[in-house]
């Protein structure tokens, strides 16, 4: 799920709290994205996110349908009793996978005569003594647990990816940092300067800084013009 180029994901509208998933590196040397500003704030994700998929090619429909959500359901009461993992759902805007809603997720057929699939997400806590491989681990190790149900099996796919829960609750700070520069910045050319700064009233959008941060930032724009006499 990481991208080698850097589409930008802005915050989808709407309240409560949400929790968002960083698929795009932030700008590197290869692969230099200009809409992304070099002012914002950098910060270790709250998940690691690993997409998993469940496939069962067992003949009958209705069976191989069941076989899927039992072990679905097996997935998660395994995670609720285990503890280090959670289960998800969502492709940008991420949710729990619950006893409640996990019937809710879509088959699809794998390619193969008789054989359906569904994918969710895994997300392990990343903290300051948590890193990248102890979260894979800790990923791993559920998804060679989980038990299986008839022919149904499940495994990794995609790359590990990142999330961050309600990042527009770093606003404050961002819009602090911003400041800072473009005060720095107008002070630079004297004190008969000042700067017009646009894009603060805009979404947080976000980009990923490296294997477990991100980068959070408004699409701000500033110049830098004369004072007004």
């Amino acid at each position: 799920m990481v991208c080698a180029v850097t589409p930008v994901l802005a915050q989808p509208a709407g309240g409560g709290v949400q929790e968002v998933v960083v698929t795009a590196r932030r700008r590197e040397a290869s692969d230099y994205d200009e809409h992304i500003p070099a002012v914002g704030l950098r910060r270790l994700a709250d998940f690691a996110v690993q997409e998993v998929t469940i496939t069962c090619d067992t003949r009958e429909a209705a069976r191989r349908h069941d076989e899927i959500f039992q072990m679905i359901k097996g997935a998660i009461d395994l995670a609720t009793r285990r503890g280090g993992v959670e289960l998800a759902t969502g492709t940008m805007v991420v949710e729990p996978l619950t006893l409640s809603n996990y019937r809710g997720l879509t088959l699809t057929g794998d390619g193969r005569p008789d054989t359906d699939k569904t994918s969710f997400l895994v997300k392990s806590r990343l903290s300051p003594g948590v890193d990248a491989k102890a979260a894979l681990d800790r990923i791993d190790a559920f998804v060679k647990d989980a038990p299986a149900v008839g022919r149904a099996e499940i495994k990794r796919t995609d790359d590990m990816t990142l999330s961050v829960v309600q990042p527009d609750q770093y606003r404050g700070q961002i819009i602090e940092f911003v400041a800072a520069d473009a005060k720095a910045t107008a002070a630079r050319m004297g004190p008969e300067y000042a700067v017009d700064i646009r894009g603060l009233d805009r979404p947080v959008e976000w980009a990923r800084a490296s294997l477990t941060e991100v980068f959070l930032y408004l699409p701000y724009a500033y110049s830098v013009v004369p004072r007004e006499r």
